[in-house]
């Protein structure tokens, strides 16, 4: 493989950066800029939320949009600071730092890269799958979680008055008093941002609400002077690009970080890849998730070293990317530029931005992230996705992010666990009118042929659930009217079988044969004889019991055609619902 290859293989967005069309700048050019004025406030909003200076927001968005425009593989993607990734950075390394701010900037640095460590690590190892491990009831859970944890951490921003809980439980319990000594001055100029941020959208689509906002409220403080008032301002900014520094790793500590970056890892990867994969299928393009695994990585290690924090998929402006036409990765580098020039000559405004207004653009963009109605869905169609997500909504909001993931992953595997152990085995029938077999469930008046009992056991059939295949075998024969002289086993659903399986076939063979009952398979007949012979089973009787269809072990049960014929099917069987 050429260098070029290799070259194009680890960066593979550089190829359409160096072959631009040129048909593609205007469309490019109005995106970043519109991606740059939703970054800029949401970036300054995101820091303020994870404990940092309002330049940290920006440092975050600058190179880690360039690195993710050269190595991803998504043309829409935006990287950036994300309410759910700020959040849990604050849960880790707050009771870490300990009220140090110098230790706290360094721990999160030390995180960040740890995080993007991990990714570069997982994409080596091709773990993009992980994107599909995280089930989507445990995302919502986590978004829902944190978007109410925010949302009840802003209030003593809008209201002026300063909380002293730090549990979620306890904020709530909190917020009478915090209304009790709400700051009037500073109370008005956050329901005007909230009247900003409503307005907006109806009078214009193309001005982004919050930079709007924070335009507005940054001038009402400095004309009206609202500082003399009380009322909270960012203050003065660092101007300038961010220095390229390797982080101090705090030793001592990696252990405790190591855990944390893991979980962070998974987490800002898999949020991530929901945004690129539903922008990727909307504008009609596949995506390579070990290499997007990479530029996550890469974009969180040199979001460390230019002193930033942990970064993933922006949905918000990554959805304003593709409502504004971009095309390619060049959207990235523009809204990058546009930061960075922000960052050189525009931060003296930037100390004039009220903190009420910024906890209020972080109310809306939690809202956004919220939802509820979803819960009803899962209710009605899996209460196990019901469950995962109220779990891990509420875990957020009673331990934290990650604590709160561990606990619903544990027990994702753990309901995994119990599906794969105890696989429904359902009886089948068929119906008058409808070819093929169905559930008995779904047809309980449905005929059966008096001494044929038809089974289909959904699930593999090995050591961890074998026993439970005999009881709920027994327990259909049990349940018959009629007594079973044939019991009719479809080993279509039945994708793998070990020499536990085996043997439990035998010993149900050996068990039914007492009752008078005949046990039959049908389906993967030749699968099913090179298992046998695999395992070195000696019952060469069961090889004859096999058919290649139930349709086939049924017919033979009427007695109509011999051993492994195929022919068509009767018009009465046809009538009856028999061809399967």
């Amino acid at each position: 493989m050429t260098a070029i290859a290799h070259l194009n293989r680890l960066l593979p967005g550089l190829q359409p950066l160096v072959k631009y069309r040129a048909a593609d700048w205007p469309h490019d050019c109005k995106a970043g800029l519109s991606v740059a004025a939703v970054a800029i406030p949401v970036a300054i909003a995101y820091a303020q939320l994870a404990g940092f200076s309002p330049s940290t927001g920006l440092y975050a968005s600058i190179l880690p949009m360039i690195v993710y425009a050269l190595a991803g593989t998504s043309r829409q993607l935006i990287i950036g600071p994300d309410a759910a990734t700020c959040a849990m950075i604050a849960a880790v390394v707050a009771p870490l730092a300990a009220g140090n701010s110098g230790m706290y900037l360094s721990f999160t640095i030390a995180l960040t890269l740890l995080t993007g460590v991990f990714c570069v690590a997982a994409s080596f190892l091709r773990l993009g799958g992980l994107a599909d491990f995280l089930a989507r009831p445990i995302l919502v859970g986590l978004l829902n979680g944190v978007s109410i944890s925010i949302m009840i951490g802003q209030l003593g921003k809008v209201l002026g008055s300063k909380p002293e809980a730090t549990r979620f439980f306890r904020q709530v319990l909190e917020i009478p008093e915090l209304v009790l000594k709400a700051h009037w001055p500073t109370v008005l100029l956050s329901l005007g941002s909230v009247a900003v941020m409503l307005l907006m959208p109806r009078l214009s689509k193309r001005v982004p609400a919050s930079l709007m906002t924070m335009i507005l409220a940054g001038l009402a403080a400095y004309l009206l002077r609202l500082d003399q008032m009380g009322v909270a301002l960012i203050g003065p900014v660092a101007s300038g690009l961010p220095d390229l520094e390797w982080p101090d790793l705090p030793l001592h500590e990696v252990g405790d970080l190591a855990g944390s970056a893991a979980g962070l890892a998974l987490v800002l990867f898999t949020s991530g890849m929901l945004t690129a994969r539903s922008f990727a299928e909307r504008n009609g393009y596949d995506i390579d998730v070990d290499r997007e695994f990479a530029a996550f990585g890469m974009a969180n290690i040199v979001s460390a070293l230019s002193q930033g924090f942990a970064v993933t998929g922006a949905d918000s402006r990554t959805a304003v990317n593709d409502a504004n036409g971009g095309r390619t990765q060049m959207v990235s580098v523009i809204a990058a530029l546009a930061i960075s020039l922000l960052l050189l000559v525009g931060t003296g405004s930037l100390a004039w931005l009220p903190i009420p207004a910024l906890g209020v653009v972080l109310l809306f963009a939690s809202w956004s992230l919220l939802d509820l109605q979803v819960f009803r869905r899962y209710h009605q169609v899996e209460r196990a996705a019901l469950v995962l997500g109220a779990i891990t909504m509420l875990g957020v909001l009673a331990f934290g992010a990650i604590k709160a993931i561990m606990l619903a992953v544990t027990l994702a595997l753990l309901m995994f666990i119990r599906r794969v152990a105890r696989p429904a085995c359902e009886e089948l029938v068929n119906v008058p009118g409808r070819p093929g077999l169905y559930n008995r469930l779904f047809f309980p008046e449905a005929t059966t042929i008096d001494g044929l009992l038809l089974l289909r056991f959904c699930g593999p059939l090995v050591f961890f659930n074998a026993s439970h295949f005999r009881s709920e075998l027994q327990r259909a024969i049990a349940r018959q009217k009629a007594p079973v002289e044939r019991v009719v086993l479809d080993l279509i659903p039945m994708t793998s079988l070990d020499i536990t399986g085996i043997d439990t076939l035998e010993r149900l063979d050996a068990e039914l044969a007492a009752q008078n009952i005949t046990l039959t398979l049908a389906g993967r007949q030749i699968e099913f004889e090179r298992w046998l012979e695999a395992t070195g089973h000696p019952d060469q009787s069961m090889h004859q019991r096999v058919y290649p269809t139930m349709r086939q072990a049924i017919r033979q049960w009427h007695g109509r055609d011999e051993v492994g014929t195929a022919d068509e099917p009767s018009a009465e069987e046809d009538r009856q619902g028999w061809s399967t």
